[in-house]
């Protein structure tokens, strides 16, 4: 055999591929989806982003007393959108906030929208542009793992020795 010649390289065949996105991930992501991860991160992000520009803005800038009420308000979306942060890192550590998220906006949906809209009179009112961004939590709600907020949030399996 001639030392000369050279062998191919073998490649490890790539972990990102369309399908692998679609099946469960057991060795990274505890069996979700890297589609449902991926989505959730998106999310966590766009929570920080947003959010957190807003929430801080008003606190930083904000002159004179506060209301109460709005105080409360302010300083928890700049909690919870600074906690999306480690979800952009985290993202299965922190599905409660995912779930918070979710709850809320849904509630208010549920509570403000709906009778306004069942009404007619939600076109035009203030709540109007809060609806349809509120009504985006339809996307966060299909990528969320149900499965695994189940297991782990509801249900909570018991570690065996």
């Amino acid at each position: 055999m001639n030392t000369t010649e050279q062998t191919p390289l073998q490649q490890k065949p790539s972990k990102f591929s369309i399908k692998n996105i679609f099946l469960p991930d057991y060795e990274n992501y505890e069996g979700v989806r890297r589609i449902n991860i991926y989505v959730m991160r998106l999310f966590f992000a766009l929570m920080f982003i947003f959010v957190a520009t807003d929430s801080w803005t008003v606190i930083l800038t904000h002159e004179g007393d506060w209301d109460p009420t709005r105080a409360v308000a302010w300083c928890t979306w700049a909690a919870y959108s600074t906690l999306a942060l480690l979800g952009v890192f985290h993202t299965l550590r922190m599905l409660p906030i995912m779930l918070f998220m979710i709850f809320y906006k849904g509630l208010w949906l549920i509570v403000v929208a709906y009778p306004l809209w069942s009404a007619g009179t939600l076109k035009g009112s203030p709540a109007e542009g809060m609806a349809y961004m509120f009504s985006g939590i339809i996307i966060p709600i299909l990528f969320m793992p149900w499965k695994y907020v189940f297991k782990k949030y509801i249900l909570i399996e018991t570690k065996k020795k």
